[in-house]
């Protein structure tokens, strides 16, 4: 008796699938900060798979002058049974610091098999982000290295935003991020610094274009975007609001974190809404039964179009931790179904 199609083998044929990350990407500079993320990490479990990415930071946490020694304990984490679930990524410097291809040879050479992905910081145009990614292929060559390393890019910088379609669109490319504090300051004081956080952040012209463009261009180019930080350590409150008012009115799908306090509030921010949910997992139910075939729900049409949208929905809410009806989770989500492929 053959299984129902998974939607994953269905609804992609011919088309790159959305990239399923997590809601929250959490920064961390050093040893005893990393680790502590990834104790964490292995405490905020869906299905077994962490709620959160962490990012190992080389630019804000190597000293100058020990950008080598860096690199090298991040490879060694890398490595540590304690990255269990390899999610950890790093960020390297950028393209004008002496030391960016070191870093990207240390990483990436010592550990790049259980590298989840690559920040690239402060582009200032598409060739600056096309140049570090030719380095990564190039690093990953010379260690035998076969599967692909994602890379995210930071648009950090007006030009960078006046060419980020070209960005999105790059090789490897799977999420580009939102740097506001540098955006703001690259405008020699032309935009306030209060349009560094809330609600100034959200109401200032050209920050609010520059999120917009962000986001049009990943996901037109299928990728994720990510939102800045919240600066504010002492409230976890104000992290949640950032989060669900990037999602909610400038779709944002992840955003970083850099206090572990501000994990689970941009998580459950990030949470597509129940009732919402359960629609997508009814339609998509249905829709596998009729074996994918166009099916009438309460009245509407939805064929392969909308159950793209309830699936990358769902997929949303599972990484989220959102509840599921149990059935959904048992015919999508059960013993890593997402890559059953089985023929009538």
């Amino acid at each position: 008796m053959s299984l129902p199609l998974h939607p994953a083998a269905v609804l992609y044929q011919g088309a790159r699938p959305f990239p399923a990350l997590a809601a929250c990407e959490h920064f961390a500079g050093s040893d005893k900060t990393i680790r502590k993320a990834l104790g964490l990490q292995s405490e905020l479990l869906v299905d077994e798979r962490p709620m959160f990415d962490i990012t190992a930071d080389c630019e804000d946490g190597a000293e100058p002058g020990r950008e080598a020694e860096h690199a090298a304990m991040i490879a060694g984490l890398l490595l540590d049974p304690a990255n269990r679930y390899r999610r950890l990524g790093a960020r390297i410097h950028d393209v004008t610091h002496p030391h960016w291809r070191e870093e990207l040879q240390i990483i990436v050479g010592r550990a790049g098999r259980e590298l989840a992905y690559i920040v690239l910081p402060k582009v200032t145009n598409a060739d600056d982000a096309l140049t570090q990614i030719a380095a990564l292929d190039e690093v990953r060559s010379r260690s035998g290295i076969e599967r692909e390393i994602p890379v995210h890019v930071l648009i950090e910088t007006p030009g960078a935003l006046h060419e980020v379609w070209q960005i999105a669109a790059l090789p490897h490319v799977e999420s580009i991020d939102f740097g506001l504090m540098d955006f703001v300051s690259a405008h020699h004081g032309a935009i306030p610094g209060t349009a560094m956080r809330s609600p100034g952040q959200f109401s200032h012209p050209l920050i609010t274009r520059a999120k917009c463009e962000i986001a049009a261009a990943a996901l037109g180019n299928g990728v994720i975007p990510s939102h800045n930080v919240t600066t504010d350590l002492n409230d976890p409150g104000v992290a949640h609001d950032d989060a669900r008012r990037a999602r909610n009115e400038f779709g944002f799908l992840r955003m970083w974190s850099i206090h572990p306090r501000q994990i689970q509030p941009i998580v459950e921010a990030m949470r597509p809404d129940f009732t919402e949910v359960a629609e997508a997992a009814g339609i998509l139910l249905a829709a596998q039964n009729a074996n994918w075939k166009p099916i009438a729900w309460e009245g509407k049409l939805h064929d392969r179009a909308s159950y793209r949208y309830y699936w990358e929905l769902l997929r949303r809410a599972h990484a989220t931790g959102a509840a599921l009806p149990p059935e959904a989770r048992h015919r999508f989500f059960h013993a890593e179904q997402a890559t059953t492929t089985v023929s009538h």
